[in-house]
């Protein structure tokens, strides 16, 4: 059989199969079920499953497992309080019976399908008599709606008593009735839940252990369809109930659900257009859509001490529950390729709380009651990179503007608070004189390179650790450059000039106190510059990616990143080189698993000097040789084991799906 003719078969076969609305959403109907939303939360504080979320909601829903299956969704999980907690195993659980007080319908023989979209949650349940479809959209970060569809299939009239209720997980709410709605406030958040039965008039009992609502009986001839809609809401006290509800009241779940498919839909379209060609195979595509789900997944409105929106690192995992910094830059220059208006909030997140003297603090949370804002260390100066990358996608110079000076003050602090011997090459360090808060700083907390530093006083609230770090410096002199394009931007051509004589003082340096020409590497150094410390890296090739290195030193550290026994390994590009005796793969953290955002350092600063087949070779590997990126259901880890491509760490994690974007595109 030709080619032609198999392609036309298997297309005409995919027409048969495909509903009007697949038809309308190929890549939505394509991508389906790329994370695993199953599970049946046991307690609260259960972070056994995943969920979806939307419009930056600050709470979640996914399904149970059939062993647990009810006429509901799971959740919500909310991370409106605490660190993330379950309200309810299903807290908005549909119950139909009969005439004679039976279940008309068992729920997990029932059970035909669970799917998951970027635009939305279904499922469908059957019997002899019933098809019911229950679909699950967001309006807004505020509120989702709930529909289910009911449909009459036997040959006779049915009348169904619907009703709902839940226990609850958490002793810190109450709950109580406000006309038509079910009311929840909680003594450790400041956010209100509000449930609503849409168009019918609910007699709603609070009890012990959570609530009962009785509906409207509901009277289907045969074939006749039903529909039942509940909106679940979850509100901070900074935005408004009343027109949150008025919205409610105006939305057309069909219409609602249409309207974000066909978003979602685009979306991908424009993204999967920007794919490098070698990359234009469907599974890519089917990538593209699980990597953005899974910034979808981590992304927050402004609530409270976050004042503007951005991403989790991972919402799944406890402690991950605020804005980080370097974390924020990465995020942005991935977001920008899909929504400007969220990388800019991200940056702007970050930047609301930048102190007089420009210092950025590492991460911000939400409540400081939970977890206090840590000022004790920032983190490595990317900022500057993703305000250009922003800037690339937009042309919007009023951004550059607004910017311009924080990224100025942010840069110079640099110089001012960590070059301890004023030679202008920098240091890492903290701000409260611990050795810890100095190693956060480089965001490589317990790499090699760090097992004999000692901490050293600048000044007050300002430390350096005792070595001149050559990634550090690499960030900084990309910055200078950026910055140069920026006054460029803004017509500052004497402050254009300053940051050019800067960037090529500063490029001498690097390529001279960092370089080894018998290992083919760049190093750290101890703090009078004269020492290398020689711990090989990942930091290493920093030099690569900020283009400071010289042709001939990029060629000879392409040998040792292809090399096999040291950085090309199965899924290359490990944080420690694989031939270092300290070299531990598995939950070694910065001593040999693969972090994504070093990896894409690493293979984009090949592909800067004209590498294109090595970088391509490597980014090949690191895509199909991580477990799971490329299978249907398996979230995207935090990091891998470099030889056997094992996930690590935790699930659902945002900078590396930031960085499988960044691969797959191209970087116009």
């Amino acid at each position: 059989m030709g080619k032609r003719q198999t392609l036309f078969i298997l297309s005409f076969f995919f027409i048969l199969q495909s509903s009007w609305a697949q038809k309308d959403f190929p890549i939505l109907e394509s991508s389906k079920n790329s994370i695993n939303y199953k599970g049946n939360p046991a307690k609260a504080t259960d972070r056994k499953s995943l969920v979806f979320s939307d419009k930056g909601a600050w709470f979640g829903f996914g399904f149970l497992e059939p062993s647990g299956v009810q006429a509901g969704f799971s959740g919500p999980f909310l991370m409106t309080e605490q660190n993330g907690v379950w309200l309810s195993p299903s807290f908005v659980s549909l119950q139909l019976n009969d005439e004679n007080k039976q279940e008309i319908i068992n729920w997990k023989t029932a059970l035909v399908s669970q799917n998951s979209y970027n635009s939305h949650l279904e499922q469908q349940f059957k019997n002899e008599k019933l098809d019911i479809k229950q679909q699950l959209v967001f309006l807004s970060g505020h509120s989702a709606l709930q529909k289910t569809s009911i449909t009459n299939t036997s040959g006779k009239a049915i009348t169904l008593y619907p009703s709902y209720g839940s226990t609850i997980f958490l002793d810190d709410l109450q709950l109580s009735k406000e006309g038509k709605t079910l009311k929840i406030v909680s003594t450790k958040s400041t956010a209100v839940g509000y449930i609503q039965f849409i168009n019918t008039t609910p007699e709603i009992e609070i009890t012990k252990q959570g609530y009962k609502t009785q509906t409207e009986k509901l009277v289907l001839k045969p074939n006749e369809t039903k529909e039942i809609v509940v909106s679940q809401s979850f509100i901070f006290s900074q935005y408004s109930w009343k027109n949150e509800n008025e919205i409610i009241a105006k939305t057309t779940f069909n219409t609602l659900l249409k309207k974000t498919q066909k978003e979602k839909e685009t979306q991908l379209a424009q993204l999967i257009a920007k794919k490098k060609a070698i990359y234009k195979d469907n599974t890519y595509s089917d990538l593209v859509a699980k990597l953005v789900l899974t910034l979808q997944n981590n992304t927050r409105i402004a609530a409270e001490g976050l004042k503007h929106g951005g991403l989790f690192p991972s919402y799944n995992y406890e402690w991950f529950h605020g804005f980080w910094a370097w974390d924020s830059w990465k995020h942005a220059v991935a977001v920008a390729n899909y929504d400007s208006e969220l990388a800019k909030d991200q940056m702007r997140a970050l930047f609301d709380y930048q102190e007089p003297n420009g210092f950025i603090p590492d991460c911000v949370y939400r409540n400081n009651l939970i977890e206090e804002n840590n000022y004790r260390n920032t983190k490595s100066p990317l900022a500057a990179w993703a305000i250009w990358k922003i800037y690339e996608k937009t042309k919007d110079a009023n951004f550059i503007k607004e910017f311009y000076p924080k990224l100025k003050s942010y840069h110079n602090w640099w110089y001012k608070e960590r070059d301890h011997d004023q030679d202008g090459i920098c240091e890492f360090g903290s701000t409260d004189g611990t050795l810890v808060a100095a190693k956060w700083e480089s965001g490589m907390d317990n790499a090699v390179r760090f097992d004999d530093s000692k901490i050293l006083k600048n000044g007050d609230k300002a430390y350096s650790l005792d070595q001149e770090s050559v990634d550090l410096n690499s960030f900084l002199y990309a910055e200078k450059n950026y910055l140069n394009k920026m006054a460029q931007v803004l017509k500052l051509n004497e402050e254009a000039k300053k940051w050019q004589d800067e960037s090529v003082a500063l490029k001498a340096k690097i390529q001279t106190q960092f370089w080894d020409p018998t290992t083919g590497w760049y190093y750290d150094t101890t703090i009078d510059g004269k020492t290398l410390i020689k711990a090989m890296g990942c930091e290493g090739y920093l030099p690569i990616w900020a283009e400071v290195a010289t042709t001939e030193q990029t060629k000879a550290m392409k040998e040792n990143m292809m090399n096999p026994t040291i950085f090309n390994t199965f899924v290359p590009l490990p944080t420690l080189a694989a031939n270092h005796p300290k070299f531990k793969p598995e939950r070694g953290y910065w001593r040999g698993p693969i972090w994504l955002d070093q990896s894409y350092f690493g293979i984009n600063g090949l592909e800067k000097y004209g590498y294109t087949s090595e970088a391509n070779q490597l980014a090949h590997k690191l895509i199909h040789n991580a477990e799971g990126v490329l299978d249907k259901g398996t979230s995207i880890r935090e990091n891998y084991q470099p030889l056997t491509g094992k996930g690590m760490e935790a699930f659902n994690f945002s900078w590396s799906a930031s960085h499988y974007l960044m691969l797959l595109l191209e970087d116009k």
